[in-house]
């Protein structure tokens, strides 16, 4: 063995040593980083060529591994744009210029323009519910910055209801002047009424008539209750003269005589609200029983302005835009992304991760499905850094640097007397 050889396979060693030291040093800097992941220094062989008379020391060569697939502790925030996967996955995002990279830290919060930017400065991306987009499983297209800026108010326009209440089977026949007919005089068995909203959400309530008009069957007239008469309150209502037949819809509804129940197909009523949308209302739970005028469940979608709120966001991914009235409405999905490699994939600054030839491709689904992890909010996921664990490393680290000095050390001072033997 050369004593070059020696002195060279020592550097090789306090080379390697400095850079066991240099991921302790980033593992503990970064103890409370946000899905930071640990990063160790692994150690091979380096071999020259060997022989059965001599040796020739070799050295050891270093690779730096990042443990992307160790998954950290999660805790719960107060913020509900904290989010954290539990499972298999990545956030998308993008920096300033629009380039995408994957990450797991998901402490986001709102820019002065709406969007969710994390700590590092990347932002959030996903599908823009209300626009219909959709992505593709094999690559980014279609993702847009999430923007979690809505209009103050937002009104959503009625488009359906049900309405579902018994019947008296034993009520007298009306005559033939229905409330189809819209006159003075018409009459009818009983009367109900339901809010709805048009477009701009000012409320519409419709006055629901039910009149019977024959055995086992019922008419059912839906007037806007604004055109009612000033001085009865029904009719006839305004819009027509009288005895025109003016209502929103009208049908007719037949029951089956032994049980009771709604015998129509479909048992229902599709009509325009007056500034609004085209509404279906759904009375397929309606009976005609021994007893009297029973509503049991009648609701509408659909509501008046209201401010927003604040954003849920769903374990799907799902980000709900909340009002004040409480309606949840649906503005983006925020996907997940995967690769075949997590711990192949190229570490960059800010705690994102880059695509590598041998991490694979990346694809992309919804959370929760195809074996991606759950999105959970209010939550973040803790770095994998255990200090414990690295002051042990350095330790370690420390005396191994030493030795290897020494080993320079020895072949130094054997140099000088190989040098010095001529002066003997």
């Amino acid at each position: 063995m050369s004593l070059f050889g020696m002195m060279r396979t020592g550097v090789s060693g306090m080379t390697a040593q400095a850079d066991a030291l240099g991921t302790v040093s980033d593992n503990i800097s970064n103890s409370d980083t946000t899905g930071y992941k640990r990063a160790t220094a692994e150690f091979s062989t380096l071999l020259q060529s060997t022989s059965t008379t001599t040796y020739t020391s070799g050295g050891v060569n270093t690779n730096i591994r990042y443990g992307i697939t160790d998954p950290g502790n999660i805790i719960g925030t107060t913020s509900p744009t904290d989010l954290a996967i539990s499972g298999n996955g990545f956030f998308v995002v993008d920096n300033s210029s629009g380039t995408p990279f994957l990450t797991r830290a998901g402490s986001f919060v709102q820019d002065p323009n709406g969007n969710l930017v994390n700590a590092a400065g990347f932002f959030l991306m996903g599908y823009n519910l209300a626009s219909g987009q959709t992505g593709v499983a094999n690559g980014l297209t279609g993702l847009q910055k999430v923007n979690i800026s809505q209009a103050a108010q937002q009104a959503t326009p009625s488009t359906s209801g049900t309405y579902s209440a018994n019947l008296p089977a034993g009520a007298t026949v009306v005559p033939s002047d229905t409330p189809l007919t819209n006159d003075a005089t018409s009459t009818f068995t009983d009367k109900t009424s339901l809010a709805t909203y048009d477009n701009l959400g000012n409320p519409v309530t419709l006055d629901i008539y039910f009149s019977k008009t024959g055995t086992n069957q019922w008419e059912v007239t839906v007037f806007n209750k604004a055109d009612a008469n000033a001085t009865s309150g029904n009719f006839p209502y305004s819009g027509a003269a009288t005895g025109d037949p003016t209502p929103l819809s009208s049908t007719t509804l037949n029951f089956e005589p032994n049980t009771g129940n709604v015998t129509n197909t479909p048992p229902s009523m599709t009509f325009n609200i007056p500034g609004g949308q085209s509404f279906t209302l759904d009375l397929s739970k309606m009976t005609q029983l021994g007893t009297s005028f029973t509503p049991v469940n009648a609701n509408a979608n659909g509501n008046a302005p209201s401010a927003l709120s604040g954003v849920s966001i769903g374990t799907d991914g799902t980000v709900f835009s909340v009002y004040a009235d409480g309606t949840r409405i649906p503005s983006y999905r925020i996907p997940l992304a995967n690769v075949a490699s997590h711990d192949n994939l190229t570490p960059q600054s800010g705690n994102v991760y880059s695509q590598s030839v041998n991490s694979g491709d990346v694809t992309v689904g919804t959370a929760g499905q195809g074996g991606l992890g759950a999105v959970k909010a209010d939550s973040l996921e803790q770095s994998t850094v255990d200090l414990a664990t690295e002051l042990t490393q350095m330790i370690e680290a420390q005396r191994a640097y030493t030795a290897n000095s020494k080993v320079f050390q020895t072949g130094a001072d054997l140099m000088n007397v190989v040098v010095n033997l001529q002066t003997q």
